[in-house]
């Protein structure tokens, strides 16, 4: 058997993974990072992205708006601003966030929160590429 970590990402909303991987890719403020068994102790900001589980059952992708990963022994923490799994996110939803991000951008208005619209673009951008693969 392979040697595996254990993996837990948390959000405000609750547990939304914990289990036993072999691999974890995770989107950190730098670029992507990958953690195997015996990694050496580390702590990353995270940004919007994907966090990649690979397991003996195969991959699991969620899609992340930032928060803190957390590398200690055998064990990745992922404290999550928001984690949604793959088979949670729905596509319709991103679909009509990215509109209406891209809408606000669009018209320019005095008022707007552009870093705020900015950010929604990219949180719907990275939710329906997770979906679409």
């Amino acid at each position: 058997m392979a040697e595996t970590l254990q993996l837990e990402i948390i959000s405000p909303s609750g547990v939304v993974f914990t289990g036993d991987v072999t691999h974890v890719q995770a989107p950190g403020q730098t670029g992507y990072f990958g953690v195997l068994p015996n990694h050496t102790p580390m702590i990353s900001a995270l940004t919007i992205g994907r966090i990649t589980a690979e397991s003996a059952n195969g991959e699991t992708l969620f899609a992340t708006s930032g928060g803190v990963a957390e590398v200690h022994g055998d064990k990745v923490v992922i404290l999550a601003e928001t984690a949604e799994e793959k088979s949670k996110i729905d596509l319709s939803r991103a679909q009509e966030a990215q509109k209406r991000a891209e809408t606000r951008l669009d018209r320019q208005e005095d008022g707007t929160d552009f870093d705020r619209a900015r950010l929604a673009l990219m949180r719907a951008i990275n939710r329906m590429s997770i979906v679409n693969g």
